[in-house]
C-alpha cells in the first residue's frame, strides 16, 4: 500500500487541520480547545466511540473493523505545544502569545486523524483500533498518567504504536531502530547560597555567581570521566539567573538544566556526580547548593518483534528503499516510554525534509511539513490493515 489515494484525495483537508491546530496551540494539560476539536473531528469520520478526559484533556477513538476479533493495536499521536513565542511569520503562526507548535504535534495529531478517517471510512481490518491522542508530552508526562489510570486495562490493545516527525530525515523517509531509541531524561535545579554584597567589597561576601560558574565547569567531568566512555550521557545547564544589578553580589542564584542517559547505571552516576560537585564546590567556597534532581521520562526501548512490523508497514507506503535503520539513538526524551515500558510497541521516525540550515524542532521558526500528512497517516493505515489482517 503505497500513499493511498483516499488519503491523498483529503491532503487538502488534513492541511487545514493542521494549520488550524497550529494556530491555536495549547500547553500541557490545556489541550481543551485541541482535543475538543480531535473529538469532534473522529465523530464526524464515523469512528464508533469517542472517549474524552483520559488525563483531563486526551482523547482516544475506537474504530471496528469489518470483522470482529479478539486482536486490537493502539496508535498514539501527541497533541500539546511548547511555551515558545513563534517567529515564523505564516499566516498562520499561533495565535497565543508565547505558546506555539514548535515540535510538530500538530502534524502528528493530524496524520492519526487523517488514518483515523480513513479506517473508518475503509474498516478494512479484522478487530479493533485505538487512535490514543495523548496530551502534555512536553515535560509532564501525559503519557505515563495516561498509563496509571488504566488505558491499557480499559482500551486492551495487542501492541501499541507511535511516531515522531524527524526534519533533519529526507522528505518522507522513516527511521526505524531496535532497542533504545530515545534517552532517560531528568530535570536539574541547583539553588547556590552564598552571602550577599556591595560587588567593589567582594570580601565581605560569598559570590554565587563565581560558585555557578564553577559547578558549570566542573559537571562536565562527570560524562567525560565517570562514565565508562563507551556508554552515553549528557549535562547540561541551560539556565542560570542570579542578581538584578551591576554593583551588587546577589545572596543566591540558580541553574536549571537536564541529564541524559539511556543505561540505569549511567542515570545513577550522573544524579551522583551531579549531587556531589554541586554541593561539593559550593561548600569549598563557603556557600551552599541545595540539588533538586527529579528524574522525569525513562528511556524509549523499541520491542524488535513490533519494530520489525513497523518497518514492514512503513515499506509498504514508501518502499524499501526509503524506510532505513537509524545509526544511533537520540538523547531527546519522549513520554510514550511509558506506553513502551507497559506495552509491546515500537517508535519510528518520519522524514520532514528540513535543512541543516533550517529551523529544527523547539525552534521559533519551525513549522511542520504538510507534505508528509499523508505519508504519515497512510502509515498509520498500512500498519492497521497489515497488524489486522482480514
Amino acid at each position: 500500500m503505497p500513499i493511498h489515494n483516499r488519503i491523498a484525495d483529503f491532503h487538502d483537508d488534513m492541511t487545514a487541520w493542521r494549520r488550524d491546530l497550529h494556530e491555536h496551540p495549547e500547553l500541557g494539560f490545556q489541550e481543551v480547545r485541541t482535543s475538543a476539536r480531535v473529538a469532534e473531528l473522529l465523530r464526524s469520520f464515523g469512528v464508533d466511540e469517542v472517549v474524552t478526559g483520559l488525563a483531563k484533556t486526551g482523547v482516544v477513538g475506537v474504530i471496528h473493523g469489518k470483522h470482529a476479533s479478539g486482536r486490537a493495536i493502539g496508535m498514539r499521536a501527541d497533541m500539546d505545544a511548547l511555551p515558545i513565542l513563534e517567529a515564523t511569520g505564516l499566516p498562520y503562526a499561533s495565535k497565543t502569545p508565547g505558546v506555539m507548535h514548535a515540535c510538530g504535534h500538530d502534524g502528528h495529531t493530524t496524520m492519526l486523524l487523517g488514518a483515523a478517517r480513513y479506517l473508518a471510512e475503509t474498516r478494512n481490518f479484522s478487530g479493533k483500533v485505538y487512535v490514543i491522542f495523548q496530551p502534555a508530552e512536553e515535560g509532564l508526562a501525559g503519557g505515563k498518567v495516561m498509563v496509571d489510570e488504566g488505558m491499557f486495562d480499559r482500551f486492551p490493545m495487542d501492541m501499541v504504536f507511535g511516531m515522531h516527525n524527524w526534519p533533519q530525515i529526507p522528505e518522507g523517509q522513516f527511521a526505524w531502530r531496535h532497542g533504545p531509541v530515545m534517552a532517560a531524561c531528568s530535570n536539574i535545579e541547583i539553588t547556590i547560597t552564598g552571602r550577599g554584597a556591595h560587588a567593589a567589597m567582594p570580601h565581605n561576601g560569598i559570590d554565587p555567581i563565581v560558585v555557578a560558574s564553577h559547578i558549570v565547569t566542573a559537571l562536565q567531568s562527570v560524562v567525560a570521566r565517570n562514565i565508562e566512555p563507551v556508554e552515553s550521557g549528557v549535562i547540561t545547564i541551560g539556565h542560570i539567573s542570579a542578581g538584578d544589578t551591576y554593583n551588587v553580589i546577589p545572596q543566591t542564584a540558580r541553574m536549571l538544566g537536564t541529564a541524559r542517559w539511556f543505561s540505569p547505571k549511567v542515570g545513577d552516576q550522573l544524579e551522583d556526580g551531579v549531587r556531589r560537585i554541586a554541593t561539593g564546590i559550593a561548600a569549598s567556597f563557603g556557600a551552599t547548593a541545595e540539588v533538586d534532581y527529579r528524574r522525569t521520562y525513562i528511556a524509549t526501548v523499541n520491542d524488535p518483534e513490533a519494530t520489525d512490523l513497523a518497518a514492514d508497514a512503513a515499506r509498504a507506503v514508501q518502499g524499501e528503499a526509503r524506510v532505513i535503520p537509524m545509526s544511533k539513538p537520540t538523547m531527546g526524551g519522549e513520554d510514550f516510554s511509558f506506553m513502551l515500558a507497559a506495552k509491546q510497541g515500537s517508535y519510528i521516525m518520519l522524514g520532514g525534509g528540513r535543512g541543516p540550515d533550517d529551523a529544527q524542532v523547539h525552534h521559533p521558526k519551525y513549522d511542520f511539513n504538510d507534505n508528509i500528512l499523508p505519508v504519515g497517516a497512510s502509515y498509520w493505515a498500512s500498519l492497521a490493515e497489515r497488524l489486522l489482517a482480514v
